[in-house]
């Protein structure tokens, strides 16, 4: 089954503003876990499913985390 990954990039009202690569698209907040945040890592399945990706959020955050400490040495 295809799938595709989206990053939740921030809420507006009852949207949810989703990265996926270099778009973005607006999805109901209704069609999502209702535990997602902003940052939430998700997988989008073709038949509707949505699943948070903990473990990814986690290691892009570590990435983040160390370009920032790599661009702040000195």
């Amino acid at each position: 089954m295809k799938r595709r990954r989206g990053i939740i990039d921030r809420f507006e009202g009852d949207l949810a503003v989703v990265e996926f690569g270099e778009v973005m698209e607006d999805i109901p907040k209704s069609r999502l876990p209702d535990t997602v945040q902003p940052g939430d890592v998700l997988w989008f399945y073709e038949d509707g499913k949505v699943e948070v990706d903990a473990k990814e959020r986690k290691r892009l955050s570590s990435d983040i985390d160390e370009l920032m400490d790599e661009l702040w040495e000195d």
